[in-house]
């Protein structure tokens, strides 16, 4: 299984305050999309949650699970590495407006 492209669109409401830092869509093998990975600033590090639905108030459900840790470390690299990239775009941006 390959992850072929990766796209993370930044939460603009992602301050400090806000866990929720992004959310994220994956493209495997060029043939199955999955939208509606979010980023979420955990206590101690970030994390790609999956996407889910609420089954009933204050439980939630993954809609697409991978299978086994090899899996989701696999999708969890390709998401974090995207929203690194994006987040040093954004502090370029704000540098060269700082001239």
């Amino acid at each position: 299984m390959e992850i072929t492209q990766t796209t993370v669109i930044i939460n603009k409401n992602g301050g400090e305050d806000n866990r929720l830092k992004a959310f994220a869509t994956i493209e495997i093998d060029n043939c199955f999309k999955i939208r509606d990975l979010k980023v979420i600033k955990g206590n101690n590090r970030l994390f790609v949650s999956m996407p889910s639905k609420q089954i009933r108030p204050g439980d939630y459900r993954e809609i697409v699970s991978p299978l086994n840790q090899e899996t989701r470390n696999l999708v969890e690299k390709a998401v974090l590495e995207e929203y690194g990239k994006e987040i040093s775009k954004i502090k370029s941006l704000v540098e060269d407006l700082d001239l």
